[in-house]
Formats: C-alpha cells, structure tokens, sequence
C-alpha cells in the first residue's frame, strides 16, 4: 500500500527517485500514466493489469469509457527502477503534469500519485475544507 507524502527532485534528465517506501512494491517494474487532475498515476505492474483488466469490463459502445481508455492507455508508459531506485519520467508525461524540479509523490492506497510541487499545494489547500465536512454519505463506513 502506498502511503505518505515525499518531495523528491527531478534531475536534468527527467529521472526521480522513487521513496524508499515504495521501491520494494514497484522493483520489478510500474507503468506511469496520466492521472485525473493533472497529476500521474503510479502503479505496480501488477495493479496496473488488474485495472486495465477491469477497463477492459467497459462497453465498447460507451464513447465515455473510449475516450477515457483512450486517454488513459496512450499516455501510459511501462519503467524498470534502476539500482538507485530511479526512474524516467518520460517527456509527454512530464508537460501533462507540470513537472519541473520540485515534485510531489503521494502515496494514494493502489498507486502512488506525482505532482508538480505547486499544483499539489494548490490542490490541498482547495480541499482540506472539503476534506473535513465529509460525512458518512461519502465515505461509508469511515465515521
């Protein structure tokens, strides 16, 4: 389970270090895809099958469930940690989420999250109010 907040860089040539945390689940390979507001998606290998298993449950005649997998599958690109627990965040993916040097990797339950320092910033101080009047509707079970 990836859990936590981590404020790794990127380097010059677009490579993070992965937190220590989450190297063990992700040593045998991840895919990075683009994330609902503006952020990437992290996931193991194996989570990644067991969603894209799940997309595959979708009408093919829903242009919504197209358009998302569409989305989705074509930003998504398939990373082997190397020995120091780096990865390359490929380019496209990098200009879909603002990424510069400073970067934010979140942990999100199933998948991790990485945003650029500033959007994610911005992104929870807009949420925190919501975040505390959540009730049981919402989250059941959790109160």
């Amino acid at each position: 389970m990836f859990l936590g907040t981590h404020t790794p860089r990127l380097d010059e040539k677009g490579r993070l270090i992965l937190p220590a945390k989450f190297r063990d689940e992700l040593s045998q390979g991840l895919v990075l895809t683009r994330g609902q507001e503006r952020c990437l998606y992290v996931f193991s290998a194996e989570e990644f099958a067991r969603v894209h298993d799940q997309m595959r449950q979708a009408p093919l005649s829903s242009r919504q469930a197209r358009d998302y997998i569409r989305v989705f599958l074509s930003g998504a690109s398939d990373e082997v940690p190397d020995k120091q627990g780096r990865i390359t965040v490929p380019a496209n993916l990098r200009a879909y989420a603002g990424l510069d040097r400073d970067v934010v990797v979140i942990g999100a339950g199933t998948r991790a999250e990485i945003w650029s320092a500033s959007a994610w910033e911005e992104y929870l101080a807009a949420q925190e109010t919501a975040f505390s009047e959540t009730d049981e509707d919402i989250m059941p079970g959790l109160f």
